[in-house]
């Protein structure tokens, strides 16, 4: 099945920029739609941004738009989130996920069958 496995978070100040990455097994990662969720402690998991299997749509969460990009590289089975004007409530674990079945990305978790095992992504003040 599909593995995913998630870089790139850390401690950053509040109004910093950081970038996470979702490296992907298998050979049909361009059909495949991908995703962020989030979930800080306490908190039902949710939703940030998706991106459609070509790259070429992008859906965000009212919470995160403007501040975050969403990217994917097919040649490198790699999908990205840039993070920039973070704030102390972005801090969360952030999982990757993916679908390879529905063809655009959707707000529900269940819609998605694989997932990463999740990095942590501290905003302090």
């Amino acid at each position: 099945q599909v593995q995913l496995v998630e870089s790139g978070g850390g401690l950053v100040q509040a109004g910093g920029s950081l970038r996470l990455s979702c490296a992907a097994s298998g050979r049909t990662f361009s059909m495949y739609t991908m995703a962020w969720f989030r979930q800080a402690p306490g908190k039902e998991r949710e939703f940030a941004a998706g991106i459609s299997p070509s790259g070429g749509s992008a859906k965000y969460a009212d919470s995160v738009m403007g501040r975050f990009t969403i990217s994917k590289d097919n040649a490198k089975n790699t999908m990205y989130l840039q993070m920039n004007s973070l704030k102390v409530e972005d801090t969360a674990v952030y999982y990757c996920a993916a679908d390879d079945v529905l063809g655009y990305p959707v707000v529900g978790l269940h819609r998605y069958p694989y997932w990463g095992q999740g990095t942590q992504v501290t905003v302090s003040s």
